[in-house]
């Protein structure tokens, strides 16, 4: 019988109250239980508190939509692989889990509580195991690869191209999760800036953040030669198969790598395909001249790009993206038949999409993924 959402969204609630608290609770009482898995684990361990939380808050508020839960699952259990997670691994996690809940929730906890997480977390379980053998089958659980290129663009950015060791599979507007040796276990999403081409190389457009360990070390300690280690392509702002709309791309920062990976494929295939760069200022158009190679290439690709904070660059707007969008979009023929897609710092891709909506697109025309924000 599966466990009655009500009973688990009641005790998770206490969680929810000091979820420091429980998840600092929940990883010491995993690792002084199973001191080896502390090894499978970065360093710093707070953004992985952050992550585990949020997991677990998913896994508990889907318990109604199993179609949702079932992806979300699948995802986990893929994503795992890379970091050495193995069958007998879960149950540990079991353990200290409970143990968990038995002390942050112990105003509501019963028997049935404990009957029902110990029934839901089987079940997760099972089907992130699942997920990850079905995996292992096709994929290995990362790729080596190496660093053909590094063009570094500005003192925080730089264009980096990849060689995998073996076919990494991929879809325009994915992304790759990138491990470098100088910090190992741990690893951040970056977005492919190209279609897939015949030498299965990858590019990548990256910028050093404040405190950002695999960023600072891309940007700044990498150099063709070196090697790194990437994880399998996820994401889902992606093309659907078949369509011939015209496209709305709308990307800014290091946002613009999807788009370009989206407008090569497109454009390519005939369609009718807008690109909108969006910067501050002209050093922001880091890639401007080979989107404008691109556009010369594909009669049927327009490259705009809008400057925030400087006049308008020559066959641009000035002006802020959600601002020039209406104007813009009024001389496109028929572009409310456009399917757009979005991506860049969180607030702008919010932005746009008011923006696009308010102007009259469907929001089941309108794409984003916010796992694709600038990095």
């Amino acid at each position: 019988m599966a466990p009655e959402p009500r009973v688990l969204k009641d005790s998770f609630t206490r969680l929810d109250a000091d979820p420091a608290g429980a998840t600092a609770y929940f990883y010491g009482r995993l690792f002084a239980c199973e001191p080896q898995l502390r090894a499978l684990f970065p360093p710093a361990m707070g953004a992985q508190h952050d992550r585990f939380f949020q997991a677990l808050t998913r896994i508990v508020w889907s318990q109604d939509n199993p179609a949702d839960l079932a992806r979300h699952l699948g995802r986990l259990g893929r994503d795992h692989r890379r970091y050495g997670v193995l069958r007998e691994h879960y149950t540990a996690v079991e353990t200290a889990l409970l143990a968990t809940l038995r002390l942050f929730a112990a105003e509501v906890w019963t028997p049935e509580a404990e009957a029902a997480w110990a029934a839901a977390y089987r079940a997760a379980a099972a089907a992130m195991i699942a997920a990850a053998e079905r995996d292992a089958a096709a994929h290995p659980p990362w790729w080596v690869a190496a660093v053909t290129g590094h063009d570094r663009r500005a003192h925080d950015l730089a264009v980096l191209t990849l060689r995998p060791g073996r076919p990494l599979p991929f879809l325009p507007g994915q992304h790759v999760s990138v491990q470098t040796a100088r910090w190992p276990r741990i690893w951040r999403p970056y977005s492919i800036a190209n279609a897939p081409r015949p030498d299965g190389t990858l590019t990548l457009h990256v910028r050093a953040r404040p405190a950002g360990w695999v960023s600072g070390a891309l940007v700044r300690h990498c150099a063709p030669g070196d090697t790194v280690l990437l994880g399998p392509a996820t994401g889902t702002m992606t093309l659907a198969p078949g369509s011939t709309r015209g496209l709305l791309l709308v990307g800014a920062g290091t946002g613009l790598a999807p788009m370009k990976a989206l407008a090569e494929q497109a454009a390519a295939s005939g369609r009718d395909v807008h690109l909108v760069v969006g910067a501050r200022t002209g050093d922001g158009l880091y890639d401007l001249p080979a989107l404008r190679k691109l556009e010369a290439d594909c009669a049927r690709l327009r490259v705009t790009p809008v400057l925030s904070g400087a006049p308008a660059p020559p066959g641009g707007l000035r002006g802020r993206i959600p601002g020039v969008l209406p104007g813009l979009l009024d001389g496109v023929p028929g572009w409310r038949d456009h399917d757009a897609y979005v991506a860049g710092p969180v607030p702008l891709v919010r932005r746009t999409v008011t923006a696009l909506q308010r102007h009259g697109l469907s929001l089941t025309r309108i794409h984003h993924d916010l796992l694709a924000a600038e990095n």
